[in-house]
């Protein structure tokens, strides 16, 4: 999905790739983000997937400009927002843990490196979660952090 602006747009193309299953809890908040920022009227292509890896793939490919926002399982407190520019390295897996999408968005990401599908800057937002139990709510903490991210997000794109 994406913000309805005109696909004839000028300039590099960003998106911003907004990952989760609205179904499991703080899964949803990557989906929630994309909510968020359409409201902030940023002119980029927003996308929301589930996080299957050719899906993600298929999303960066073209991109000159991607952020990427997805729950994450660390350990951290729940409702944690860090920020990785992984334009330059991979993303710490220690530090965003395991993924609720089976093949996670770290080997996606070093796939679509190796691929030469990489856009030239990318940076990744994990929201950490607390519960992804199929069927529950967001938890007040995640839910919490979804506008923050889309108002550091606006920022970043801006540039501001």
């Amino acid at each position: 999905m994406s913000t309805g602006a005109d696909s004839a747009r000028e300039g590099p193309r960003i998106i911003v790739l907004c990952i989760g299953n609205p179904q499991r809890g703080d899964d949803a908040a990557g989906r929630a983000v994309a909510h968020a920022l359409r409201a902030l009227r940023v002119d980029v292509d927003i996308i929301e997937e589930e996080g299957e890896a050719t899906r993600v793939l298929a999303r960066l490919e073209g991109a000159d400009a991607a952020y990427i926002v997805d729950a994450c399982v660390s350990g951290a407190t729940p409702g944690e927002i860090r920020r990785f520019d992984v334009g330059t390295g991979p993303l710490p897996r220690a530090a965003f843990g395991a993924s609720t999408h089976g093949f996670g968005l770290a080997e996606a990401l070093e796939l679509a490196r190796a691929l030469g599908a990489f856009p030239s800057r990318c940076i990744v937002y994990a929201i950490e979660g607390e519960t992804f139990d199929i069927g529950a709510s967001m938890s007040p903490a995640v839910a919490a952090a979804v506008d923050t991210v889309a108002l550091r997000l606006r920022a970043d794109i801006l540039g501001k």
